[in-house]
């Protein structure tokens, strides 16, 4: 048993200081929500929004810090920028400034970014995502998936990973692989059935670190299955990361499909392309006699993307063996690539990789052959 004690913790963070005041974070009060259990230790920096950039070497230090202690197995710090109820909000840019992007840093080695995302859960967004990136894959690409669903990690089932990631540096993380996927996700750091009671911003600098402090390689897509929804969460993941593009994967029925709507409309804010919109669940065909029938209805999905000016990439119909590989953690396109369910996942990824071609051809160099 670690006999590792928060204030053990507290006092080698004394040690680290903040370079601005010169001062100690733990006399700063910097601190906040230390945990200790099992020789595992959480807690988060408080910081000012406008510092986040340069507290990111200040997180790494502390973090550092305390896993050289004896007894301690892991760390996770994260930076937490949330205003005290007594801080006044930041005075509004001029119009002029606030349209201006915001400047994104770019992934090491990965050459696109791709979210799959959905206005509403329960529609089959992360399904969708495995055996997109597995279509992908399936074209030749190296591809990676990152779970950027904090609350509710889907991943290591869906995917059948089990272990925890290793560092060789203590900085990086080693991504796991299976199916061909780099695959990172916070489902490999906790148990399945521990909830994750965080507030938002530590929510987006765990984000951030999945998705910047991981030995991704060499990808050519980078397949994020973001949380369901369009909160803080979803918009500033929108924001803070370089993606190239969108996937919206909505049912036919017209409450999921108004969600959708809204969550097109979150990236079109941040001038993230939608590649368009994908119909799960859009039929149902009987096992026994062949009959089709559109439980949720039919169609909606086609027609909300004819109305917003999107592509409509195609359908996906309601089927027991996608349900139950992706349970198993045999996803049908990695474990049936010849079957009719994953020509259907090909088919969408075909489409997929089509636009990311062309997106990135629009932002690349021009090539002038004379």
């Amino acid at each position: 048993m670690s006999d590792i004690t928060e204030k053990a913790v507290l006092d080698h963070l004394s040690r680290i200081i903040e370079k601005k005041s010169g001062k100690d974070v733990v006399s700063l009060g910097m601190v906040t929500g230390l945990a200790v259990k099992d020789g595992n230790v959480g807690f988060a920096l408080e910081i000012d929004p406008a510092d986040a950039g340069e507290m990111e070497v200040l997180r790494k230090e502390c973090e550092q810090a305390v896993f050289g202690m004896n007894g301690v197995r892991s760390v996770s710090a994260v930076l937490t920028a949330e205003k005290s109820a007594g801080q006044s909000a930041a005075p509004k840019a001029p119009p002029q400034q606030q349209q201006q992007p915001q400047q994104k840093p770019e992934v090491p080695g990965v050459a696109a970014i791709v979210a799959v995302a959905s206005g509403k859960g329960g529609v089959g967004k992360s399904t969708c995502a495995v055996n997109l990136a597995l279509g992908l894959a399936a074209q030749g690409l190296n591809v990676g998936m990152l779970d950027a669903d904090i609350y509710g990690p889907s991943l290591p089932r869906m995917l059948g990973i089990s272990g925890k990631p290793q560092s060789n540096d203590g900085k990086k993380l080693i991504p796991m692989e299976k199916w061909g996927l780099k695959v990172m996700s916070m489902g490999f750091m906790v148990e399945e059935d521990t909830p994750m009671i965080w507030r938002g911003p530590m929510v987006m600098s765990a984000l951030q670190q999945m998705m910047f402090d991981v030995e991704w390689g060499e990808l050519d897509v980078l397949v994020v299955d973001m949380p369901p929804g369009t909160g803080d969460a979803q918009l500033t993941m929108a924001q803070r990361v370089p993606l190239t593009g969108a996937v919206i994967v909505s049912t036919p029925q017209d409450i999921a499909l108004l969600d959708a709507r809204k969550g097109l409309n979150m990236f079109r804010k941040v001038d993230v392309p939608v590649f368009g919109i994908i119909e799960n669940m859009s039929y149902f065909l009987c096992p026994s006699c062949g009959d089709r029938s559109d439980i949720f209805g039919h169609g909606g999905a086609h027609e909300t993307a004819k109305e917003l000016g999107v592509d409509f990439l195609g359908e996906v119909p309601l089927h027991m063996q996608i349900r139950e590989t992706s349970d198993a953690g045999t996803p049908v396109t990695a474990t049936e690539p010849d079957g009719e369910h994953a020509a259907i996942y090909k088919a969408l990824a075909a489409k997929v990789q089509d636009r990311i071609e062309a997106s990135l051809s629009e932002t690349g160099p021009a090539i002038i052959v004379e």
